[in-house]
């Protein structure tokens, strides 16, 4: 039997190659350990799908990653951590980590005004656990919520310095870049991989 010290530290799973970018930071901080990744990339993406869809995902996602003894799970993908997080943490006997809380608790401390803008998938947008969270942490935070799934398939696709990204970021976010927002939570594990484009196009 493997010893429980030579096991992976965690799985992480994502819709596709968003959850990456939470991997490298899980091994940045924690070098020694191991890690097992799934992408769902047949199933990309999750941000259209319904919260039972989701959670079917996920259950079947996490049963799959015990196999490899894993000792805690990490949820990369934001829809998931916002629609199955909390089933699934009730349905299984081992630490169940999203992103949703970290992302927030750093948003609420990062701004300075109190208005806070985020971008996610339309699931993600459309359930309010952002707002939710955040506003829990300190209800006078106002917080702007926007829908931008169009991110996902232009970074899947290697789209990330084509002209139409530019466009497509303007067309989503131009509503926002005229608020005096002052924090921005980009609530998909893909987005980060935008971010320069996004700062640019947002002035940051």
């Amino acid at each position: 039997m493997k010893n429980k010290k030579m096991a992976p530290i965690g799985g992480v799973f994502d819709s596709g190659v968003g959850g990456l970018t939470v991997a490298r930071e899980i091994s940045r901080q924690l070098p020694y350990e191991n890690i097992v990744y799934f992408g769902g990339y047949a199933r990309v993406p999750y941000g259209s799908k319904s919260q039972n869809t989701i959670i079917r995902f996920s259950e079947q996602i996490i049963r799959f990653l015990r196999t490899k003894q894993v000792k805690a799970i990490v949820i990369a993908c934001n829809t998931a951590s916002a629609l199955a997080l909390d089933a699934v943490k009730d349905e299984f006997d081992l630490p169940i980590i999203g992103v949703v809380i970290p992302g927030a608790r750093a948003a609420v401390e990062a701004t300075t005004n109190g208005k806070v803008g985020v971008v996610g998938t339309e699931a993600t947008v459309q359930s309010g656990m952002y707002t939710k969270v955040i506003q829990g942490m300190n209800p006078k935070i106002e917080v702007i919520e926007k829908a931008c799934p169009l991110f996902v398939p232009l970074v899947e696709e290697g789209f990330k310095e084509h002209i139409v990204t530019r466009e497509i970021i303007e067309y989503y976010l131009e509503s926002m870049r005229n608020t005096d927002i002052d924090a921005m939570i980009l609530g998909c594990t893909h987005y980060p991989l935008l971010r320069s484009k996004i700062r640019e196009y947002m002035g940051g």
